[in-house]
Order: structure tokens, then sequence, then C-alpha cells
């Protein structure tokens, strides 16, 4: 069998790879929104004056940022079924997807709290007092003035760490899921042209890279389009005051 490098079979591989795609496309979905909903709710536990709560969330994101996702994706595929054997729960049946989902999830809430955090504290105080005095209750404050100034300033950070998500979801093939990396690996040892294989799928990675890239770009240059059309408060606090009912 000739096993010196094959240029043409990357091209004969990649229909194959691609196969897996949907489950690498389906862990970096789920777990983006897992960790923006998580994220989110980190970032507010920092920034309330709850000491309990915010140390615990600080503390679980230090653990985060400082151990390799290998090593978490070990620990919640081993260790969680573990755990929950001592209360009686039966884990046999789970798909090894939920754990990364877990995983990857986790990992990027700690993350994400950060950049949620900096982003909404980045917006001026003068801004949220605006609000407050012209008439807007707290809620109304944070989805028409704090978010939509935050959101914009997050966008860059959120997108490295999206292409970032989707580059580590290649270690799913670790716990036995057949993603790209996994199928690349599965093909390089069948036929001993692992090199070839692991090429097929490094194009696909770059492509996907690049269209989020591209993407967030447009997102980006969109959200800053919109923001010129939207007044500031710090800059015009003359806005209109949300009416309350009246009472007879």
């Amino acid at each position: 069998m000739n096993n010196f490098f094959q240029p043409h079979l990357i091209w004969e591989y990649l229909p194959d790879v691609l196969s897996a795609l949907p489950t690498t496309l389906l862990l970096t979905l789920v777990s983006t929104i897992i960790g923006v909903i998580v994220g989110a709710g980190i970032a507010f536990v920092k920034m309330e004056d709850t000491p309990i709560f915010k140390q615990i969330a600080v503390v679980f994101t230090s653990f985060i940022r400082g151990t390799p996702i290998l090593i978490q994706m070990f620990l919640v595929y081993y260790g969680l079924p573990m755990f929950l054997g001592y209360v009686g729960i039966n884990t046999d049946d789970v798909s090894p997807l939920i754990y990364l989902f877990i995983t990857y999830g986790l990992n990027m809430a700690a993350f994400l709290s950060e950049i949620i955090r900096a982003a909404l504290e980045s917006v001026p105080a003068s801004q949220r007092e605006a609000a407050l005095t012209s008439g807007y209750t707290k809620r109304q404050m944070y989805f028409k003035i704090i978010f939509p100034q935050a959101v914009i300033i997050a966008v860059p950070s959120f997108a490295t760490m999206v292409i970032s998500l989707l580059q580590d979801t290649s270690l799913a093939f670790t716990i036995g899921v057949l993603d790209v990396v996994g199928k690349a690996k599965a093909l390089g040892t069948a036929t001993f042209h692992t090199v070839e294989a692991y090429i097929s799928a490094m194009i696909i990675f770059i492509i996907l890279s690049f269209i989020l890239e591209r993407f967030f770009r447009w997102i980006e240059k969109r959200s800053n389009f919109t923001s010129r059309k939207t007044p500031i408060l710090a800059n015009n606090p003359v806005i209109p005051v949300i009416e309350t009912p009246k009472t007879t």
C-alpha cells in the first residue's frame, strides 16, 4: 500500500469529513446559547452586592479560565455520572453530546461573563441616571438603554469567543463523538492517509472561521450604523417620560 502523501485524497475525503459537520455546528450553536444565558447570569451576580453568590461566581470563573478545557471535559464526562450514581440516577443512556453541551456551555459562560460584565459597566453611569430620572423603570432602562449599547461593545470579543469555541469542538472525538475531526481521524486510521484526512478537516475549519468572522464583522458594522441613529441619553437628556396610568 502506498502511504506517501497524495494531495488528491484531500478533496476525495472532504465529502466524508463534511458529513460530520452538523455535529460540529450543533455543538457550537447549543454551547453558545448556554454560554450566553449562564454567562449573563454570572455577570449580573458579579455586579450585584451579594458577597456569597459573587464569590461563588468568581471562584467558578477562575477555575474555568485556569484549567484546560480537555480536563473540564473529562471531569464532566467521567465525574458527573459517578456523582449522579451516588444519588441513584442512572446515566448509562445519556448521549456524550449532553456532556459536551455542559462542558462547552459552562466554559463559554465563564469567559462570556467577563465580556458581558465589562460591556455593561462600560456604559456611562450618566446613562442610567438619565433613564431613571426620566421615568424609565429599571427593566426598561436595561433593555432600551444599557443592553443595546453593551451589545455593540461586546460584539468583537463575542465573535472571538464563538470562533474559539468552534475550534475547541475538535476535542469532541476524545469521548467518542463523531465530529469533523473525529471523522477525519477515522478516515486516516482506515486508509493510512492521516495527513490528508486532517488537512480536509483543517480546510473546513478555516472556511467556517472565515464565514463566522465576516458574519460578526457585518453585525458589528450594522450595530454601529444603528447606534448612530439612536440618541444617547447623556448627550440628549430630553427624552419622553413614560406615562403612568391615571387613577380616578
